[in-house]
């Protein structure tokens, strides 16, 4: 049995930094969003990648792939964000197996109104820490790690 390659002193401090940027990032954002626009972080990003499609829609499998969530997850934030009134669902025109999210005109505003504060936020907590190289740094550590998680690319970025 091959010996285990043990991480570093530097590579744990590393991974222990990643580890808690995984953590307290989505849910510093999420507070946020929660605060100021009462909505939680996945939901404006499943508003968010609607808003940025074709005619605001998309294959529910799609946006499920799209904000990293399974499909049930997808389902039940749908169903909330339509009983707002911010999202509709329907069959898909060129194949009714599949069922087709549209984000309605009050989701597309919800998007809008919400959009300001949270890059504010994502200014504040990723991009003002930083310098410009970093910021670059930062892009292509994350392309590159993403890359050997997702070496086919199958996770839109």
């Amino acid at each position: 049995m091959e010996e285990p390659r043990w991480l570093s002193e530097e590579e744990r401090q590393t991974w222990l930094a990643v580890v808690g940027l995984l953590v307290r990032l989505p849910s510093a954002l999420d507070a946020q969003l929660q605060r100021d626009a009462g909505i939680s972080n996945f939901e404006y990003q499943v508003m968010a990648g609607l808003s940025e499609s074709p005619d605001r829609s998309m294959r529910m499998s799609d946006l499920a792939a799209l904000s990293n969530g399974s499909l049930s997850r997808m389902s039940h934030v749908v169903k909330r964000l339509e009983r707002q009134g911010w999202v509709e669902r329907g069959p898909d025109p060129s194949d009714g197996r599949y069922t087709i999210a549209t984000l309605t005109h009050d989701g597309y505003q919800k998007v809008v109104d919400a959009a300001p504060g949270h890059v504010a936020a994502v200014r504040r907590l990723v991009f003002d820490p930083l310098t410009k190289p970093q910021t670059r740094q930062l892009r292509e550590i994350g392309h590159r790690v993403l890359n050997a998680v997702d070496p086919d690319g199958t996770c839109p970025s």
